[in-house]
């Protein structure tokens, strides 16, 4: 996957459109992520020895073909795909496409 936790991301297409957050966490075998502040969802809760049962909202999964990662260029926020290179050593490095900048 070439979105990885820490990335902001923004959510391209689906009821959150245009939402920006930062990824929680990376599920590269269900090909998703988890973004802050996005899709979040209603759930139940079972009160259990220490906790408070009831309805607590938490974010849901995103697949990873509707978020784009976002890259600052000259101070603006610009949306990028992510490409690869590999330097002297022979180290991988994410490249964002439209600026040509490392990340």
């Amino acid at each position: 996957m070439k979105i990885k936790k820490g990335d902001l991301v923004q959510v391209i297409t689906g009821k959150d459109r245009g939402k920006q957050g930062k990824v929680i966490q990376a599920l590269p075998a269900e090909n998703k992520v988890l973004v802050e502040g996005v899709n979040r969802v209603k759930k139940h809760t079972k009160p259990g020895p220490g906790t408070q049962g009831g309805i607590v909202t938490v974010e849901a999964p995103v697949h990873v073909s509707n978020v784009q990662l976002v890259v600052e260029k000259d101070g603006k926020k610009v949306v990028t795909r992510v490409g690869y290179r590999f330097d002297d050593e022979g180290n991988k490095i994410r490249v964002a496409k439209r600026t040509g900048e490392d990340i």
